[in-house]
């Protein structure tokens, strides 16, 4: 299949496959190594969730656990129908990686050849010639045995500025060996998208009749403006990881890839845009990476307004929105709280939250929110309930307080808690254990709470912060997200014991849930 053999439907652009290698050369990250069950459970996700049109799973003849890893993956594509999207890399060994795939019930081989003669001569010692010989007899064996064939020329990129007659040699020694996909890897980085485009526009008028991949990588910052270069000059095939995960400072972003080819070049692709954001969040939980919250599309912040003024903007037309929605990611804008806050922010909060303050006390509460961004406090909208009622002096929000709090903790013992609460003038005590204080303190308020058939919400998540170069005395923040009817909230505590913070935070929920009970 040539380059103008990929089409799109009507009425959109060129349609671009894209390759997932996540498991594969997103794995070459340090420190990540995925489980077997977390390899498929990606796989999955990949293919049938996200919708991505190929993935690379693994290289061979890494070890036995690899090999089993990747026949669970090709056991459950061949099941649904993905045995041909799921691709493993080989090595120019003959019959080696040949087997260990076929063994683990692959059907597409992606041999890793030279695409660079410095590499082809001092690592491998070995002619341009030899080079080509032992590819073809490893792609004969792989026919053979009913694998399809692609091939990375690795460090293209340099191979070609430095030599391109051993670059174009290689491909006409391979271009007709059946061969489907000729992958072409910036391996190290180098180049920038003027560079990329010039490259590859020569290589498409030189190769009119092969399939190319690009496949970049993130040393300069410019993975994805390369990918779009790429896909300007003709290359319908590009390469890229969930959050940006590989080798040194990585591979190119699915997510911004995605975005930018839709959004830039007006190019059809096969992605839910919908499901990135989960198949960002489950890497990072089985890689162990955290992404920055101001990763582009899939960052905890990239949809959050700060600036007053933008807010005012949106609330009056829209002024700050562009083509980068939130809710083609299945997310939602939000307006910061803080020292940047204008009224619209306070006001677009309000409404989410369905509260209605007149213009002198939403003027007060302001105000308050200036003061706390002052000195750096973090304020979610959760936190506008108390805050108007400390501005207020409204005793509405307080309808339970927590009097005393005495936890225990030790050593290979259980923890207690004791506590003594005052609900709307009533006094209560109780006590618990558990395994830690917190534990303990839930279970101890539980009791009270469950005579007053007053339901605790499902803890989703649980989030410590502690100021970077902070002393033993130094704050501790505590955020804990609740899923409540449906819906998710976050409430946060402040304090310099970690458990007291976290039940701050738990008493903000409950107070909440109280309040909003008794008005519905």
């Amino acid at each position: 299949m040539s380059q103008s053999d990929t089409t799109a439907p009507a009425g959109t652009g060129r349609h671009i496959a894209i390759m997932d290698t996540t498991l594969r050369d997103g794995e070459q990250t340090q420190g990540v190594s995925f489980a077997a069950n977390e390899k498929l459970n990606i796989a999955r996700a990949l293919l049938q969730s996200l919708k991505v049109d190929r993935i690379e799973v693994a290289s061979a003849c890494v070890s036995e656990g690899e090999k089993q890893a990747v026949a669970q993956i090709n056991q459950w594509a061949s099941r649904e129908g993905y045995e041909q999207r799921v691709e493993v890399l080989g090595f120019v060994d003959h019959r080696r990686s040949v087997d260990w795939i076929r063994a683990a019930g692959g059907r597409v081989i992606n041999l890793l050849s030279k695409g660079s003669e410095k590499h082809c001569r001092e690592q491998l010692g070995k002619t341009l010639e030899v080079h080509a010989d032992d590819i073809a007899r490893t792609v004969e064996y792989a026919h053979s045995q009913n694998l399809q064939c692609n091939m990375y020329l690795e460090d293209w990129s340099n191979g070609y500025a430095d030599s391109r007659d051993y670059v174009f040699g290689l491909l006409e020694r391979t271009g007709s060996l059946g061969i489907r996909h000729f992958m072409l890897p910036d391996t190290l980085g180098v180049m920038d998208p003027g560079e990329v485009s010039a490259a590859l526009q020569i290589m498409l008028a030189e190769f009119p009749d092969l399939e190319f991949d690009f496949h970049p990588h993130n040393d300069y910052g410019l993975a994805t403006a390369n990918v779009l270069a790429a896909v300007r000059a003709g290359i319908n095939n590009v390469h890229c990881t969930v959050n940006c995960l590989g080798e040194r400072a990585g591979n190119a972003s699915l997510a911004e890839v995605a975005v930018a080819l839709k959004d830039k070049l007006g190019m059809s692709l096969s992605i839910d845009e919908t499901r990135i954001v989960t198949l960002s969040r489950m890497v990072e939980n089985f890689s162990g990476k955290w992404i920055a919250a101001n990763t582009p599309v899939v960052g905890a912040d990239v949809f959050t307004q700060t600036a007053g003024i933008h807010a005012d903007g949106d609330l009056k037309g829209n002024l700050y929105v562009t083509e980068l929605r939130p809710e083609r990611f299945d997310r939602k804008r939000t307006y910061a709280l803080g020292k940047m806050s204008g009224k619209a922010s306070l006001i677009n909060n309000l409404e989410e939250l369905g509260l209605n303050l007149s213009e002198e006390e939403q003027a007060k509460v302001l105000e308050r929110i200036v003061k706390l961004g002052d000195s750096k406090q973090i304020i979610t909208p959760e936190d506008l309930p108390f805050i108007i009622a400390d501005v207020m002096e409204s005793r509405e929000v307080h309808l339970i307080n927590l009097k005393n709090c005495y936890v225990s903790s030790g050593l290979d013992v259980e923890s207690t808690a004791s506590i003594r609460l005052d609900i709307e003038g009533e006094e209560y005590h109780s006590s618990g254990s558990g395994n830690g204080g917190f534990a303990a303190f839930i279970n101890a308020i539980r009791k009270i709470l469950d005579e007053r058939n007053f339901r605790m919400p499902e803890l989703v998540d649980f989030e410590v912060h502690i100021p970077r170069g902070g002393d033993t005395n130094a704050l501790t923040e505590a955020i804990i997200t609740w899923g409540m009817d449906g819906r998710k909230i976050k409430t946060r505590g402040v304090d310099s014991n970690q458990v007291l913070a976290a039940i701050k935070a738990t008493m903000r929920m409950i107070n909440m849930r109280m309040q909003s009970e008794q008005s519905g």
